[in-house]
C-alpha cells in the first residue's frame, strides 16, 4: 500500500513540479515572448536596462523620478508598508518625501504636486506614474538638460498609455519608457 502511495507521490511530482511548469514556460515563450522574459528593455548592444514592469529609482535630475518605494524597487521584496493615513513614520516620511521634491523642483508648489509621487503603490513596485506627475518635473529636466519644456510636454503626451481596454485604470506613463525617449531627444 504505502509502496503504491509512494509511486503515486513521485508521478504527480514529476508531473506537477516538472512537466507542467516546463510546458507553460515553453508556451508562454511562443504566445507572448516579450512578457515570458519579464518584459526586459534592452540597449542596442543588448545590455539589459531595466523591466518595463517594475520601478527604476531614477535619482539624477536629468531623469522623471517615479513613484515612491518603501523597498527600493526591490522585487524579491515587494509590498508597501500599508501604513494608516494617521501613523506617524507615514507623516514623517511624507513630510520628509515633499521636502526633497520641493528642493529638487523649485518653483513648483506644494498643491500642484499629484499625490502619486508622495505615495507608494500597493505592491511598491508600480512602473507608472501619473500625467499630471510627469508634467510637475518638466521645468527640472528642461532646466538639466537644456531641452525646450514644449519638446518635453509632447514626449509625455506620445508616451502616456490609455486605460486597459479603454475603462480600466487611468491615463499613465512608464517612467522608464519615458526616460529612455528622453535619452533619445538629447
Amino acid at each position: 500500500m504505502w509502496l503504491t502511495n509512494l509511486r503515486l507521490s513521485l508521478i504527480l511530482l514529476v508531473i506537477c513540479g516538472l512537466v507542467y511548469p516546463l510546458a507553460m514556460t515553453g508556451i508562454s515563450g511562443v504566445i507572448m515572448p516579450a512578457k515570458a522574459s519579464g518584459s526586459l528593455i534592452t540597449d542596442a548592444s543588448g545590455k539589459v536596462l531595466g523591466s518595463e514592469l517594475i520601478g527604476q529609482s531614477f535619482t539624477d535630475p536629468k531623469y522623471f523620478s517615479g513613484r515612491i518605494s518603501s523597498i527600493e524597487n526591490n522585487a524579491a521584496g515587494s509590498g508597501s508598508n500599508n501604513y494608516a493615513p494617521s501613523n506617524p513614520a507615514l507623516i514623517e516620511r511624507t513630510q520628509k518625501d515633499l521636502a526633497a521634491f520641493l528642493q529638487a523642483n523649485p518653483g513648483v508648489k506644494q498643491e500642484d504636486i499629484p499625490a502619486d509621487l508622495l505615495t507608494n503603490s500597493g505592491s511598491g513596485l508600480d512602473p507608472h506614474i501619473s500625467p499630471q506627475a510627469a508634467q510637475v518635473q518638466v521645468e527640472r529636466i528642461a532646466k538639466a538638460r537644456n531641452l525646450d519644456t514644449a519638446k518635453l510636454r509632447k514626449l509625455i503626451e506620445e508616451q502616456t498609455e490609455g486605460r486597459s481596454l479603454g475603462v480600466f485604470g487611468e491615463p499613465r506613463v512608464n517612467v522608464l519608457k519615458l526616460n529612455l525617449a528622453l535619452d533619445q531627444l538629447g
